[in-house]
């Protein structure tokens, strides 16, 4: 006689296990305990064996039937139920571990060593933020270009429209990663190709007028606030390394009897070398008695374990009534390879190299940091003369190239 819920409901626990049969194999086993669990009892290849179907009243009297009913299907076409549900679970656990969040770690961790360490950590922070809560969780190979586009919409539509294209790079690679190494077969990030808007390019602020540059030079002299934001800003047009460059730069890496300062560029983690000018030396010897026992040349006016804020020189830019148009913290490299190149008739090469640019020799070599040295320390020289006499309100004729 099939059963019924008010059957179910009723039913007591006893001191031995109480079986009570549906049809087709289907019973329900109350323990003594209480606990009530659907099993079904097949015979497969002449072997009796059971096969659990849920908890009772999680998986009603109706939902058991189902259940059952979807496993006497397989075994009319000679599969064993229970045998299916174990590789179930192997799938399930083989696309758990051969997630996009599992897969961009891996890739990840495979090349941030080759990296500088602020690259990976902002691909981190991407995926976090905008990947990962939707899709990281998502079996790699399954993962279909509307699915992609979905999320780099997302991070178009809040005004970023170059970290989505950013983003979507990266899970390009990590696609591509996941192909490489067996667990997917396709890149649906290279289906996406004209999906989001072009990026309009904008150049960072940087007057190349010589008079104008003359007008910042005299404010930033001019500064009247902290010593260590003073002479960050007078050196940052002598040696026009990047931002976060000047500003994380360490005494251990500055000989200031050899005049050079020796450090990793960030953005290439290449080895690099910039001559310091008379000039320089007179800023950094002038600091030294302040921050010299530290290891920051410019540290952090909250903590000297910490180097200078990245807002700390545009903000005192600002101050001094430099407008966002005028000048930024980057921009003193444009204002040099412009000027360097133009008025002073310096050699781009020499300029290319001490802007840490890749640059190949006729051969296609690529040239070590030691290249051009001397005649990057003259140039180097040369181009602190000139902002001196810009600042004084000497008048420079440009160099006419090929004169």
């Amino acid at each position: 006689m099939p059963l019924t819920n008010t059957a179910i409901r009723n039913v007591k626990p006893g001191n031995k296990p109480i079986r009570l049969f549906d049809e087709r194999g289907l019973y329900l086993e109350v323990s003594p305990t209480g606990g009530k669990w659907w099993r079904l009892k097949f015979r497969f290849e002449g072997k009796e064996k059971r096969l659990s179907l849920g908890v009772y009243p999680d998986v009603s009297l109706k939902d058991a039937r189902d259940r059952r009913d979807i496993a006497r299907k397989l075994l009319a076409d000679g599969i064993d139920p229970s045998e299916n549900r174990k590789a179930q679970k192997l799938a399930h656990a083989d696309s758990a571990a051969n997630s996009f969040e599992v897969v961009a770690r891996e890739w990840l961790s495979k090349y941030e060593a080759i990296w500088a360490a602020n690259h990976g950590d902002r691909i981190i922070r991407r995926f976090e933020r905008d990947i990962f809560p939707w899709i990281g969780g998502r079996p790699i190979a399954e993962i279909t270009a509307p699915e992609v586009l979905t999320v780099v919409r997302r991070i178009e539509s809040r005004g970023a429209l170059e970290t989505a294209h950013r983003t979507l790079s990266n899970c390009g690679q990590v696609f591509r990663y996941a192909i490489a190494t067996g667990r997917a077969k396709h890149d649906p990030s290279g289906d996406l190709r004209g999906a989001l808007p072009p990026v309009t390019s904008t150049h960072l602020a940087a007057t190349t007028d010589p008079k104008q540059v003359a007008e910042i030079l005299r404010a930033m002299d001019g500064y009247e606030g902290t010593l260590t934001v003073r002479c960050a800003l007078r050196l940052a047009p002598l040696v026009f390394v990047r931002p976060g460059e000047l500003r994380k730069a360490e005494w251990a890496d500055i000989d200031l009897d050899a005049a050079e300062w020796r450090y990793t560029v960030t953005k290439t983690n290449t080895p690099h070398i910039v001559p310091l000018a008379k000039q320089a030396l007179d800023i950094l010897r002038e600091l030294h008695p302040l921050t010299g026992r530290g290891r920051y040349v410019f540290p952090s006016a909250r903590s000297n374990q910490r180097p200078m804020c990245d807002n700390a020189i545009l903000a005192a830019m600002r101050r001094m009534g430099i407008e966002k148009d005028e000048m930024c913290g980057h921009g003193f490299r444009a204002v040099a390879r412009t000027i360097l190149d133009e008025v002073l008739g310096v050699r781009p090469d020499f300029i290319e190299h001490q802007l840490a640019h890749a640059v190949r020799d006729p051969n296609g070599r690529a040239y070590n940091r030691t290249a051009h040295l001397p005649e990057r320390k003259k140039m180097m020289q040369q181009w602190a003369d000139y902002l001196d006499k810009l600042k004084a309100g000497a008048e420079v004729i440009p160099i006419r190239k090929g004169a």
